[in-house]
């Protein structure tokens, strides 16, 4: 498993329309969490923000949704953003085009928002044009700073210094709401938000529309 902490500028070319970061002068980072909603993770993630007045993103995969409807409107109703993460959390490397947009559409039969992260970060050039034209198109949002959570290799501390080392404004930082990467989020995630809070950064959420 090959990924990089921090997405180097010639990888954010490749996609350039997409959401990468989001630069700005205040100090402002953008925490997101894939794969949720877990009935237990997430709540968990919820009161953990809640701690710091974080505001943060969840890309949320269809089927879980439907399976916990209640942990969904909890995020809402504490005031975070949502996005699509397709309905089965399809590689888009590796499923066909018409098959991959039907998904994500059949999650966003759950899913309320326009903002959409392939998994992985896979995603084709035909798939990402189609998404980014339709009649309600989606804004895909990637990421400058992998937590790397979901790599069981890695220590906890491992994973806390790869956010810490790497963001910084306007930084859009991955982690997971998933059992997988539980055991090392549940240690970075506190300690992140301590670190970057006595250093002044405030967590914000990403607003539908912002480029």
């Amino acid at each position: 498993m090959f990924y990089l902490a921090k997405t180097p500028k010639w990888v954010r070319k490749l996609f350039g329309e997409s959401t990468w970061e989001l630069p700005d002068r205040e100090k402002n980072i953008y925490l997101t969490f894939d794969d949720g909603p877990h009935p237990i993770i997430t709540p968990l993630v919820l009161d953990e923000l809640d701690k710091y007045g974080a505001k943060a993103t969840f890309f949320c995969i269809g089927k879980n949704v439907v399976e916990n409807p209640s942990v969904y409107k909890e995020i809402l109703a504490r005031g975070h953003s949502v996005g699509n993460h397709t309905h089965n959390h399809l590689n888009g490397w590796k499923t066909k085009s018409d098959d991959y947009i039907a998904n994500v559409l059949k999650a966003r039969e759950y899913i309320d928002s326009e903002l959409f992260r392939p998994p992985y970060g896979r995603i084709t050039g035909k798939q990402h044009k189609e998404l980014t034209r339709m009649e309600r198109p989606f804004r895909i949002v990637m990421w400058s700073v992998l937590s790397g959570d979901f790599d069981t290799r890695l220590l906890p501390e491992q994973c806390y210094a790869n956010v810490v080392n790497h963001a910084g404004s306007g930084s859009v930082v991955v982690f997971h709401d998933s059992e997988k990467a539980n055991e090392r989020m549940i240690y970075c995630l506190p300690a992140t938000l301590k670190y970057f809070s006595e250093k002044g950064y405030l967590f914000k959420k990403i607003e539908p529309g912002r480029s």
